[in-house]
């Protein structure tokens, strides 16, 4: 049994360089005008000089991006007032003490952002509806982030569990219990984003890709997928924050900080012709369901 495990161990350190390796080449083979080795890597290493929010209410903001990072939210959040910027008015500075003070509940956010940011689009009111529930968010970050003095006495939380590569996990889960509507995914992309690279986020893309290319088992949960990302960058030497960035831009064709590629930055995703190559590459077959 020992030798058996260890031979598929071996096998899975192989499918995962493969894959790596054969994801990132993938996007230099579209031949897209500027995406080179050069910019690939600028997307995937988080620069180190890269200055870390230096205050609550920094982290604050970054927090609520983050939450609208899920499915139509972007849409409906951020594009119908312009970028989650336009709440810095409304959220007090994006205080969080002070915002926790001001609002007895999420309708009253609600009724500010109307009144003061006028979103496009039709706000529908009830309880689990996009707005709501994001402006539940709005609270119930500002109520975590308030047990905290400082930046750097959140920080000091967070580097407790990062430093354990078996606590790692815990936070992201305590994270989504403690923030309504934020759950495990995006409790990954707000610490990733916050430079923290051992964190990686299971979105849509890297579930789809991760399963279908046998880097996980079909069921793709959240958990498991995250795990699964960590391991791939265990094997390939690399941070988590790199695998999610490179499948992620196949899965989604979107080079955010480089508006002259394609269409302002898009180049369209190229997630099922990639799963296409790479089972043929990699020698993938995976179970029949």
């Amino acid at each position: 049994m020992e030798y058996w495990g260890w031979l598929n161990n071996m096998k899975q350190v192989e499918l995962d360089k493969k894959a790596y390796n054969f994801a990132k080449q993938y996007l230099l083979n579209l031949q897209i005008v500027s995406v080179t080795p050069k910019l690939l890597d600028k997307y995937l290493c988080l620069s180190e000089i890269t200055p870390r929010p230096d205050s609550l209410a920094k982290i604050y903001k970054s927090l609520l991006e983050s939450a609208q990072n899920a499915n139509m939210k972007a849409g409906v959040i951020g594009k119908a007032i312009g970028g989650v910027e336009k709440l810095k008015p409304v959220l007090c500075g994006f205080d969080p003490p002070v915002v926790i003070t001001k609002f007895e509940g999420w309708e009253q956010v609600l009724e500010l952002i109307e009144k003061e940011l006028k979103p496009a689009g039709k706000i529908r009111k009830t309880s689990r509806s996009l707005w709501p529930q994001y402006c539940k968010t709005i609270l119930s970050g500002a109520s975590f982030l308030s047990e905290f003095a400082t930046a750097d006495e959140f920080y000091s939380w967070v580097d407790f569990f990062d430093q354990d590569d078996r606590a790692r996990p815990a936070l992201p889960m305590l994270l989504s219990q403690e923030i309504n509507g934020l759950g495990f995914p995006l409790s990954c992309d707000f610490l990733k984003e916050l430079g923290y690279v051992n964190f990686a986020k299971p979105d849509v893309h890297l579930k789809e890709i991760f399963k279908s290319i046998g880097l996980c088992s079909s069921e793709v949960k959240d958990y498991e997928v995250f795990k699964a990302i960590v391991r791939v960058a265990k094997n390939v030497s690399t941070t988590p924050y790199d695998v999610d960035k490179l499948f992620w831009l196949i899965g989604s064709g979107y080079f955010y900080d480089d508006k002259h590629i394609g269409n302002n930055g898009k180049i369209g995703s190229h997630k099922k012709d990639f799963i296409t190559q790479a089972q043929k590459a990699l020698n993938v077959t995976l179970p029949a369901i």
